[in-house]
This record gives C-alpha cells, sequence and structure tokens, in this order.
C-alpha cells in the first residue's frame, strides 16, 4: 500500500480513493495529482517514486517531463500577446516572422498555428535529437518547408513543431525566447514551479520517465506509409524518454514537449485561466481572450491523432468524443505518456495530473480519468 502524501479536502475523499487505487493496481510508479476551484487547492496529492528502480519518493518539489502538456504553457504565452494586441490572430505569420513567407505559407494565418491546421505537423526530413536543441536551425527548417495541406483547412496535431512556430512568433514581437517569457511573464509572478529551459540546479529533483510499452506494430493494421500521421510521428521520433535524461534535452527550449512540472504547478498556472485570467492579483489574459480560445476552430477526425478533436486556439474544446466534466467552457491538453491539464471556466476549477509512468496514449490517458471523474462527481 502506497502512501498518499499531501492533503486532500474532505469533500473530494473519493479523489484520494481513486488517486489511491491507481497505485493500488501497479498502474503507477510516482505521480501527482491537483486540483484548485475558485483558485485555491483543494486537492494537491503525490506518491510513490520518482525512478524506476523506486529506490527515490516522490517528494512534493519532484518535477518531471511533461511533454505536450508543455503546449499548455506556449498557448498561455501566445494568447498573452494576442491579449496586448502585438499579435493579430488573422495577421499572416509573415507579418511577424518575413521568412516564413517562403514556400506558399505567404498566406497562413497566425491562428492556424494555434488550431493545428497550419499543415506544418512535422519535419519533411527527420530531424536528430541534437538538431531540437538548436533554435535557429529548427525554425529556418520550417521557415523553408512546403506545408502538407492547405493550411486552414483541417487539423493535424503539430507534435513538435507547435512549439517552435509559436515560440517563434514570441521571440520576433518580444525579443525574447518563449522559455525566458513564460519565466518572467507567468510562471514567476504566479509563484509557478514549471520550465521551459531547466536550470542545471534542479536536476536532481526530475524524475525518471519511465517509457510505454513496446508498440505491437500488428495492432497498427494497415498505415499508409505516405500519410501524414506516420511522416509527423516519424519525424518526432527523436523525443524519446531515453533523451528526457540529458542534460541537454533539460536545458533547451522544446515549447511542445519538454516543459519540466508538476501537478501543482500546471494547476496553479491554469487556475489563472479558469478563474478568467486572473488569480491572486496576478493578471495574465483577459476573459475576453481566454473566450476567444474557446472558439471553435477545427472539429474533425485529426490527420496525425487519427481520433476526432475539437481545437480552440491553442488548447482542446470539450466534445462528444472527450468529455470532461458537466460544463462546456472547458479547455484542455495533455501530454504523452498521460499527463493532462484541464480548465474549467464554468465552474472556476483546474485539475492538473503529472506522473512518470508513461503509457501509450498521446494526450492524457486512463489513469488520470478516475481520479478526474471523482472530482467532477464531487462537485
Amino acid at each position: 500500500m502506497v502512501e498518499i502524501q499531501g492533503f486532500c479536502d474532505e469533500r473530494f475523499k473519493a479523489v484520494k480513493e481513486a488517486f489511491a487505487k491507481n497505485f493500488d493496481e501497479d498502474l503507477e510508479v510516482g505521480a501527482s495529482l491537483a486540483a484548485t476551484l475558485n483558485g485555491k487547492f483543494v486537492v494537491d496529492m503525490w506518491a510513490g517514486y520518482s525512478d524506476a528502480a523506486r529506490t527515490k519518493s516522490w517528494e512534493k518539489d519532484t518535477i518531471v517531463n511533461v511533454y505536450s502538456t508543455t503546449k499548455v504553457m506556449a498557448a498561455i504565452c501566445t494568447l498573452m500577446l494576442v491579449d496586448r494586441d502585438q499579435l493579430d490572430l488573422d495577421a499572416p505569420v509573415a507579418k511577424y516572422w518575413p521568412e516564413f513567407a517562403q514556400a506558399g505559407k505567404e498566406k497562413i494565418l497566425v491562428r492556424y498555428l494555434l488550431s493545428h491546421t497550419a499543415g506544418l505537423s512535422g519535419f519533411e526530413k527527420r530531424i536528430k535529437t541534437k538538431t531540437l536543441y538548436d533554435w535557429e536551425k529548427v525554425v529556418n527548417i520550417l521557415a523553408a518547408q512546403k506545408p502538407w495541406w492547405e493550411p486552414g483547412t483541417k487539423a493535424g496535431y503539430h507534435a513538435l513543431t507547435f512549439g517552435y512556430l509559436l515560440g517563434e512568433l514570441v521571440r520576433r514581437i518580444t525579443g525574447k525566447t518563449l522559455g525566458t517569457f513564460f519565466k518572467e511573464e507567468v510562471a514567476g509572478p504566479l509563484n509557478a514551479d514549471f520550465h521551459i529551459g531547466l536550470p542545471e540546479e534542479h536536476d536532481s529533483r526530475v524524475g525518471e520517465l519511465i517509457p510505454p510499452p513496446t508498440l505491437d506494430p500488428s495492432q497498427l493494421g494497415e498505415i499508409d506509409p505516405n500519410s501524414i500521421a506516420l511522416k509527423t510521428l516519424r519525424s518526432a521520433a527523436s523525443t524519446t524518454p531515453e533523451a528526457t535524461k540529458t542534460r541537454a534535452w533539460r536545458g533547451a527550449e522544446i515549447p511542445a514537449a519538454n516543459g519540466q512540472g508538476n501537478a501543482r504547478s500546471v494547476a496553479r498556472i491554469t487556475a489563472a485561466i479558469a478563474c478568467g485570467g486572473e488569480l491572486d492579483g496576478v493578471r495574465i489574459l483577459s476573459l475576453k481572450t481566454i473566450e476567444k480560445a474557446l472558439e471553435e476552430q477545427s472539429y474533425g477526425i485529426d490527420l496525425v491523432l487519427q481520433t476526432p478533436i475539437r481545437y480552440g486556439l491553442g488548447l482542446g474544446l470539450q466534445s462528444k468524443e472527450l468529455p470532461l466534466g458537466p460544463n462546456e467552457r472547458v479547455l484542455f491538453w495533455g501530454g504523452w505518456g498521460g499527463s493532462v491539464s484541464i480548465m474549467d471556466l464554468d465552474a472556476k476549477i483546474s485539475i492538473a495530473y503529472v506522473m512518470n509512468k508513461m503509457g501509450s496514449s498521446t494526450t492524457g490517458g486512463p489513469r488520470s480519468e478516475r481520479p478526474i471523474q471523482a472530482f467532477f462527481n464531487a462537485l
């Protein structure tokens, strides 16, 4: 029996029971779960071990690579520039990044980058892991690349490219890297322990990611080798769990995939969104801009994820295929292996789940579903 650390408001005791059940059934090694209501924490729990050998306890300040949950932070930073009238959603990307106009991309709108509809879901040629650490090289590759489908017509999950595309907009407008902008304008003011570009001094408390089960190719069925899905996933193959253990990976800025944090830090930041853009006197977004993020940009079978996704601006929206609680005004996203972040503006709730034992899901996963469902049931 694992001991659950932290606290859980008595009203949400079923959440603690569901979280503990994941450990009892050996579904977890180490994990954290946090939730806020009206901006205040009502759940902040952690348990298990931070390493695969189960020799180091998952502590209150343990952080871990959350893969695509990092996209939540990249989207927030970009929306902040929209909020400040520094970035126009309906302007061509090339207005801010002139080199982007190459290869027929001169009319791609900013909103297409946020909604995964820009046609740049992967790299034309598979790139090495070390290339991901070279910002200039990656954004130059993307600037020169031709879209894989007509921009704005369909969505295809921009697994790795999302962060570089938005990050370059942030850099062109502010003169700061996305990681620096995020630290100074979001994480710092909100006192949230989340990092995009982790300083070496924090390495000792980073949990070890445990790779997901190896996929049996026979389970995939027939996949077109020239499909958008396969091309995208092939070009993202350099983001292995093994790479996350290196200083080079942790120190780099890969705003779609290498954010380091825990459930508390994710829930803290997203509580500001759930509460209309302001938390504890710190305003990061106006409600008007958050309402824009809730406007549907695309809804249908995602060309990469091969499942129906309803996209807003930078984040996923509530849908019948992915129901997330009883309310309509919900923003969410998750990361490869199982981490997830949910913001419910109607109930003023933020929920986050972060773990180190990876499952096979691309964004979120079943282990978080039980405690999250228990949370909504308790309301």
